[in-house]
């Protein structure tokens, strides 16, 4: 008895039925070479692009496919930013995958490329903010979200499915079409534009449509290394001090002339 197929693999099956297409008719219509019995043997797995085709074509939502949501289809507007890619531990159990600086600069490449994720790390943090969602780590690069935000830390993000569930002057990470960035996010009166503004004041404010909008996750927590960052309320001190130094050379200076 060989193993029973996974879950992807069983609604990859009900997919092709459904619709009543050979094996051969669905592996031509989804750009697989010859047939899809392989597949559905459990002998290769559902590569992006084929995720990708199946959402184009059918609509098929792909949480659903791999058995991490209950709803079947996906209305393809522009304003689905859900994870086109979910991934499982050994027991099916959804983790969470941690994508650093390197990774970051393929992310949207490869949004839909399920082998790809499997080469990043991921992990279960077993606390109760993180059940019943999706979430996934990434690593901050650049200082445009100083002071809160420094480079090389992590932020924990959590799943949106949709730009009408975003709220205004949160924390997101936002996948577009060629980058990932950290930023607040600020709905504009024009629906098919959001403004992504920078903590760090050098920074201008940027404009995009949220079509250029492929993913988008709300950050919920930060994990850092370098806990000899001052705080805010350290680096204020320090300033003030440095102040309150400078006035009183001034002062010297002056009873000296």
């Amino acid at each position: 008895m060989g193993q029973p197929p996974s879950i992807d693999i069983k609604h990859f099956k009900e997919v092709r039925e459904e619709n009543n297409f050979t094996q051969s008719e669905f592996a031509e219509l989804l750009g697989i070479k010859n047939s899809t019995a392989d597949i559905e043997r459990g002998r290769t797995k559902l590569s992006g692009k084929v995720v990708a085709e199946l959402l184009s074509q059918f609509g098929i939502n792909p949480l659903w496919l791999f058995g991490q949501s209950g709803q079947k289809y996906l209305q393809l507007s522009k304003g689905d930013v859900s994870p086109k890619v979910v991934t499982v531990d050994s027991s099916d159990n959804e983790n969470m995958v941690m994508v650093n600086q390197k990774a970051a600069a393929g992310y949207p490449h490869n949004v839909q490329d399920v082998e790809w994720y499997q080469q990043l790390p991921a992990f279960d943090i077993p606390l109760p903010e993180f059940r019943n969602a999706t979430y996934r780590g990434f690593q901050i690069e650049g200082d445009s979200m100083l002071p809160n935000y420094y480079p090389n830390e992590w932020v924990l993000a959590k799943a949106v499915p949709d730009l009408d569930q975003a709220s205004n002057n949160k924390i997101y990470v936002v996948v577009l079409q060629d980058s990932v960035l950290v930023k607040k996010l600020q709905k504009l009166p024009d629906a098919s534009k959001v403004l992504l503004i920078s903590l760090n004041e050098e920074y201008l404010p940027i404009e995009v449509n949220i079509n250029e909008i492929q993913e988008l996750w709300q950050v919920n927590s930060k994990l850092t290394f370098n806990l000899d960052n001052p705080s805010e309320s350290g680096l204020f001190r320090e300033l003030k001090q440095s102040m309150e130094d400078l006035k009183r050379e001034l002062k010297s200076f002056k009873k000296q002339a």
